[in-house]
């Protein structure tokens, strides 16, 4: 019996070590191709070739920058500005085009520089929620035992407005009986204040489909969400992230970086019943960004409507073109 018991130990250590290995393998994976590439797009320009950069907002019309040629980013032209825009903007805009901060700028252009506190922030709030699901997406990816597998799976996007932002995801059919309670919830935001406090960068990369489905080769679930990204793009390109060691999907820019989140709670984790990939859930959050702190008051209002599920419709079937009968053709007899 005992000899019995020591065994089963070492077959429970042997399948945690090799789940912890095939999860390491995976993002190391993920990490070695997005570098593979990014350094090859950088090699695209051998030369360094000027660039004029028009700014544009409050103070800034008028003000030229000459920059780098696919090597010079909006936050390397905010770093010729002042602190100020360097730690306040979160996303641009390059000829009235949503960019991202550390994408690199590839012709001279007019720049704008997004903040929170602009008098339009629709653009900066999208992104905002954008980033916080790609955050949740990233601690849920390394919340669990080593043992136990988890499953991104391909999130609508939600508004602001919603009152929550969402990460869907399958976790190992282990747990389809696990109950999340308080305890677990504090876990996961715990895990992404650590993210928050690291100030990591959100690196961007847009790529072929092909090498998207060569980064996410172990996971199922990140290949049919870049097919579906693809599909929707007019480019037929994806865009990849990288946070620290982890690499993600997103369906548009994200934030400059997690030190731009300031309040953030995990809300709530949904059971949302069988899917194609075993057991959906849903996990809920709520955040705001360093410029906006709320009182404890509102954020307790705001948590509590955060913690309701959050609907989201399918996209409409798209509707075939009526049937037009020929015209009948008249006699000339």
């Amino acid at each position: 019996m005992l000899i019995k018991t020591v065994f089963q130990r070492i077959q429970r250590r042997f399948r945690s070590t090799a789940a912890a290995a095939v999860r390491d393998e995976a993002l190391s994976h993920r990490n070695a191709v997005f570098s593979r590439e990014q350094a090859r797009q950088r090699a695209l320009y051998p030369r360094v070739e000027k660039i004029e950069v028009s700014m544009q907002g409050p103070g800034l019309d008028g003000t030229l920058l000459i920059m780098n040629r696919g090597m010079s980013t909006p936050l390397s032209c905010a770093s010729h500005l002042t602190e100020h825009h360097v730690t306040n903007s979160a996303l641009a805009l390059v000829d009235g085009e949503p960019w991202p901060l550390h994408q690199p700028l590839t012709h001279s252009c007019t720049l704008t520089l997004l903040t929170f506190k602009d008098s339009d922030p629709t653009l900066v709030n999208q992104a905002y929620w954008r980033s916080c699901a790609a955050l949740l997406g990233q601690v849920l990816e390394t919340a669990f035992k080593d043992q136990l597998s988890v499953e991104l799976l391909c999130t609508p996007e939600v508004p602001v407005t919603s009152g929550a932002f969402l990460c869907d995801f399958v976790l190992d059919p282990q747990l389809d009986s696990w109950t999340p309670n308080e305890e677990s919830l504090r876990s996961l935001t715990i895990g992404a204040q650590q993210l928050i406090f690291q100030d990591f960068p959100w690196e961007p990369l847009e790529v072929v489909p092909s090498l998207a489905l060569e980064v996410f080769s172990h996971s199922r679930c990140q290949q049919e969400a870049v097919e579906q990204r693809a599909a929707q793009n007019p480019k037929g390109t994806v865009t990849l992230y990288r946070c620290g060691d982890h690499v993600l999907l997103s369906g548009g820019p994200l934030v400059a970086r997690t030190g731009l989140c300031f309040q953030y709670e995990v809300t709530a984790l949904h059971s949302l019943g069988a899917g194609p990939w075993g057991l959906h859930r849903r996990a809920q959050g709520l955040s705001l960004p360093l410029q906006l702190e709320a009182h404890h008051t509102v954020w307790r209002k705001l948590r509590q409507r955060a913690e309701k599920l959050v609907e989201v419709q399918p996209p409409p079937e798209a509707t075939p073109p009526p049937v037009v009968a020929p015209a009948p053709q008249l006699s000339n007899q």
